[in-house]
């Protein structure tokens, strides 16, 4: 049974505010750490999703659409852009001919890895301010 819901307070709204807004900067962060890299986030995204994907050192390409929330063909696009500079390489699956694997080459693996440490190195700073607001549902 669903419980009745309260009107949002003050403190409710600087909760949410202050989450977007610690969210937005570590986004942004993101992004010029990426083009300080000489690629784009949604590029740092894919290298990461690839490299992180459970159980594995490869995703699939719609397995990396549903990680960057984009569709199929859009992801296609920027598999291709990042093969074009040597980050990833496509390979048919030996177990499903339908499927196509994205795996990281070398130099997509130490600008994933030269990020990454960048990354965790800001997500520590943030330590305490980056929290989900505690909102009654």
């Amino acid at each position: 049974m669903k419980s009745p819901s309260r009107e949002l307070a003050k403190t409710d709204f600087e909760q949410l505010s202050e989450f977007r807004y610690q969210m937005r900067r570590f986004e942004r962060f993101s992004e010029q750490a990426a083009q300080g890299e000489g690629i784009t986030p949604l590029q740092y995204l894919l290298l990461l999703h690839v490299k992180g994907y459970p159980g594995r050192e490869w995703a699939t390409i719609g397995e990396l659409a549903e990680r960057l929330q984009a569709q199929h063909h859009g992801v296609v696009a920027l598999v291709s852009r990042c093969e074009a500079l040597d980050l990833v390489k496509r390979k048919v699956s030996e177990t499903d001919r339908r499927q196509v694997e994205v795996h990281l080459l070398k130099a997509g693996d130490r600008v994933l890895a030269r990020l990454a440490k960048l990354h965790r190195a800001e997500l520590r700073s943030l330590k305490g301010t980056f929290s989900v607001p505690q909102i009654d549902l």
